[in-house]
């Protein structure tokens, strides 16, 4: 990989940590308000280069369709620089996560019960920001602005807590939702990312709400 410029390390660090807190790459529009750039268009030539250098992969289409790849450039089959020393990895199937992939969840009971269990999929785990604990079959567009559509899988962490900014799954007494969580003082808003559809409001307090996770990651089928 080329050398990469000041300012597009500390894109690429911008990337990544949008990453590691939210499950997903910042917006082009996200970038240029957090570094001081006049348009997204700036972003976006930061981001080309990155692409161009090896550093990231963009996928066309979606706002969010950033993906970064693997920095070393060795093409090592197999194995992996750690600390100066080159270490052997197992082989790709002992290191595939088997997740249950959840569909229509029955109102009153755990979203993993074994009746909610349509198939496992076995994964490689490097696809996703954190090690999660199933896929999560999405149900319409609240989210289509982000990349997130109806019939993705969408990687889901468990987890009871959630920062600001994060994609969640959240129960809504019969209902599980996928949206962005914001909370302010005891008011929580699960945000959507499609005009078409509002906010939904509910008091931290409010028994028939619940997190059921955060999402890590999204898989898609293309047939």
């Amino acid at each position: 990989m080329l050398k990469l410029t000041a300012r597009q390390e500390q894109i690429l660090n911008l990337i990544r940590e949008a990453i590691e807190n939210t499950g997903f790459p910042p917006t082009r529009a996200e970038i240029a308000s957090e570094l001081g750039f006049r348009s997204a268009n700036a972003a976006e030539e930061h981001l080309q280069a990155l692409a161009r250098k090896g550093a990231i992969e963009i996928s066309p289409g979606t706002s969010r369709g950033i993906r970064l790849l693997d920095m070393s450039g060795n093409g090592n089959n197999g194995s992996v620089r750690f600390g100066g020393h080159q270490m052997s990895l197992p082989h790709p199937s002992i290191m595939q996560l088997s997740l249950p992939l959840i569909g229509r969840v029955a109102a009153g009971s755990p979203i993993l019960a074994n009746e909610h269990v349509e198939a496992n999929y076995r994964v490689d785990p490097s696809l996703f920001s954190a090690k999660p604990d199933y896929l999560l079959k999405v149900r319409g567009l609240s989210m289509r602005d982000i990349g997130i559509l109806d019939g993705d899988l969408l990687a889901v962490k468990k987890s009871d807590t959630a920062k600001n900014g994060q994609i969640v799954v959240a129960r809504l007494g019969d209902e599980v939702t996928v949206k962005r969580y914001k909370k302010t003082g005891s008011l929580i808003e699960l945000l959507p990312e499609n005009p078409d559809f509002e906010p939904i409001r509910v008091d931290s307090g409010d028994e028939s709400f619940a997190l059921e996770g955060l999402a890590v990651g999204l898989l898609r089928s293309w047939h």
